[in-house]
């Protein structure tokens, strides 16, 4: 089946992620039946839709309309053939239990059009056995969505032993056009990616634990503070449930053997039915206090141990064929909101210390999941790395937080992190560093774009939980607010026009970085603002400073002090933003807006830049620069160019001499 085919959805089960299916469904257009067992459970499941629509609407991500339009699309059943009687796709999102699903399956061959593929939203069971209870398993795979879907941008789409490749492309397709961003799963193997990392690590937190070699508050506190991810692995074990992940374990145990045997830790919580905080007690205690990571309590040699096996689990991964690093990165990325993927943060750390230490564990406990992986012990020995040495003979530098481009005159910077909010870590400040000076020394390049991927965020500000690595160290943060201070300063003074399109939020360092731009248009959606005083800091990238040039010191004053945010439209009026625009608009008047300024006399530019800066905090020093280059553009072929345009009326082609 072509994707442009598709039409009708079937979602079989209404729960938290079978009704988060099918409003995402009917938000990208199609049709969709979202069936269960009973009326009660999916007209629960057709309210939380609704409701979630009119949560889009109030906060202007949908239009009212688009909410109506989507509700419109959905119908409740009971009735299983009215739900798949005419799919084209159905996806099943039932519990998440061999048995139930296998059931499914059975009942659904019987009502199903032939043509119609099947995708099960599994997290972890076999792809390949279910889709041998079907009658078409060449038109069967998995289509694993993360919770809760309307969110969550990942889908990883799973080929089970008899999967067509047509279909796996059109079930791709089909979650680009949901809006998400599909990861091919190229093997069937239990746990497919995300969970194949995450499950194994909150495993090896439980061991830590239950061998007394580190306490529950120090694994989080190094797992959250150390190593930068969005939870602390207990903290993470809770909030999924820790019954879901032990029977995860439980079934990659039995898949894959010892290494995954799960630790006696979580089969503990579980007998007791203290699975976190669905049930108000699992680690922690959601009923006196919850969650209490202490933010200083992280161990050097847990980091290493918890990376070891995560290094451990990509090797495997990559040498099972089940994907490769790249994807393993962004899925986790995306999946786990990990700042990176596990692979570059290993190789960052170093596999020849991550095998020693893997090597160290095994002898002395003799478990199997600390046997180095052949694969992991070969690239350690090499040097290479999971993504190699980056010397792939080219000359252009390859930036891992930042998409860097040229097309025509226009220099391009799209912040890369959109699982992260596009916050701003210190890798990615070293990296803007880098891309400023390439595109300096850029003869081709007249004007400059920034932008953030997607349309969630232009930037969110900083990456705290990332920066909260250096462990509050005054001199570290010092020197992170010269760093960032210094990059903007240089985007600010680059001799090229920059102009910033806002989508999404851009609050903090965002805010910071849309300052030094020198035009900012942004869409109606947008949120800005400067919220550092609600956390007790203050802007620490210039932007004390540089604000106050744009809106005023008053202005400047209010929106730091308030830390409230703004919509475009208010800061418009402020003169922080130059242009609004509708948000499907936003990347077109973007780009014509810096090629329109590449199109302008580029050594005016550069000197009625620097005069403009100088006379900040010296207007004499302005006026000087100024004089000085106004004498000189008097003796510049553009002047002449500039000129004989005027007096034909014509456009004029500034060639920058």
């Amino acid at each position: 089946m072509d994707p442009e085919d598709i039409e009708r959805i079937a979602v079989l089960g209404a729960g938290n992620m079978g009704h988060g299916i099918a409003e995402m469904a009917a938000l990208a257009g199609y049709e969709v039946t979202m069936r269960d067992i009973n009326e009660e459970f999916v007209q629960n499941g057709y309210e939380q839709i609704e409701w979630s629509l009119d949560k889009l609407a109030e906060k202007d991500q949908i239009s009212r309309a688009d909410a109506e339009g989507a509700l419109d699309r959905v119908t409740p059943v009971v009735d299983l053939d009215a739900a798949v009687g005419d799919a084209d796709v159905v996806i099943e999102a039932v519990p998440e239990k061999m048995d139930i699903k296998r059931q499914v399956y059975r009942d659904v061959i019987e009502h199903a059009p032939p043509e119609a593929i099947f995708a099960t939203n599994t997290s972890s069971l076999s792809v390949t056995e279910l889709s041998e209870v079907s009658d078409r398993p060449e038109q069967f795979c998995g289509m694993h969505f993360f919770n809760p879907p309307v969110r969550m941008q990942l889908v990883e789409v799973i080929s089970g032993a008899h999967t067509a490749e047509a279909t796996l492309e059109t079930i791709e397709a089909l979650a680009e056009s949901m809006g998400k961003t599909p990861v091919r799963v190229r093997k069937d193997s239990p746990g497919f990616i995300v969970n194949r990392i995450l499950v194994p690590l909150m495993n090896e937190a439980a061991w830590a634990v239950e061998a007394d070699d580190a306490t529950i508050e120090e694994v989080d506190s190094t797992t959250k503070y150390d190593l930068g991810l969005p939870m602390g692995s207990f903290e993470l074990a809770d909030q999924v449930g820790i019954d879901v992940g032990y029977h995860v374990l439980e079934y990659m145990y039995q898949e894959l053997g010892d290494a995954y045997r799960p630790s006696p830790l979580l089969a503990e919580n579980v007998e007791k039915e203290e699975l976190g905080k669905k049930t108000g007690r699992g680690f922690y205690d959601y009923e006196n206090g919850g969650v209490q990571i202490p933010t200083d309590a992280g161990r050097e040699d847990l980091q290493e141990r918890l990376l070891a096996l995560m290094a451990n689990e990509v090797a495997g991964l990559v040498a099972e064929d089940v994907a490769d690093p790249e994807a393993i990165d962004e899925a986790v990325k995306l999946g786990a909101g990990f700042p990176d993927g596990p692979a570059k943060m290993a190789d960052d750390y170093g596999l020849e210390a991550l095998v020693e230490r893997l090597d160290e564990l095994h002898e002395t406990t003799g478990e199997a999941r600390y046997e180095v992986e052949d694969s992991l012990r070969e690239l350690a020995e090499s040097g290479a790395g999971f993504h190699g040495t980056g010397d792939d003979g080219s000359d252009a530098t390859q930036h891992e937080t930042l998409n860097v481009s040229v097309d025509g005159r226009v220099g391009h910077i799209e912040i890369a992190r959109p699982h992260r909010m596009n916050t701003i870590s210190e890798e990615l400040l070293g990296e803007l560093d880098t891309a400023i000076d390439e595109l300096d020394d850029d003869d081709d390049v007249r004007s400059v774009l920034l932008t953030g991927e997607g349309d969630r965020a232009f930037s969110a500000g900083a990456d705290v939980q990332s920066m909260a690595a250096g462990g509050g160290d005054p001199l570290h943060a010092v020197e992170l607010s010269k760093m960032g201070q210094e990059t903007f300063g240089k985007l600010e003074s680059l001799d090229a026009p920059v102009v910033a399109a806002i989508d999404g939020y851009c609050l903090g360092g965002g805010m910071e970085l849309a300052t030094c731009a020198d035009l900012r248009v942004a869409s109606r959606r947008s949120e800005l603002g400067q919220p550092e005083h609600n956390l007790g800091l203050l802007p620490g990238w210039g932007g004390t400073q540089r604000l106050r040039h744009i809106v005023g010191e008053g202005r400047a004053k209010e929106i730091i002090f308030t830390a409230e945010r703004y919509d475009a439209e208010e800061l418009a009026a402020y003169g922080f933003i130059n242009e609004v625009t509708e948000d499907s608009e936003l990347l077109d008047r973007g780009w014509e807006l810096a090629r329109d300024l590449a199109a302008g006399p580029p050594i005016a530019q550069r000197f009625t830049k620097r005069a403009m800066l100088a006379g900040r905090d010296d207007t004499d020093a302005g006026l000087e620069i100024e004089s000085q280059a106004f004498g000189h553009l008097m003796n510049t072929e553009d002047l002449m160019t500039g000129v004989t345009a005027f007096m034909g009326d014509e456009e004029p082609e500034f060639e920058g001499k």
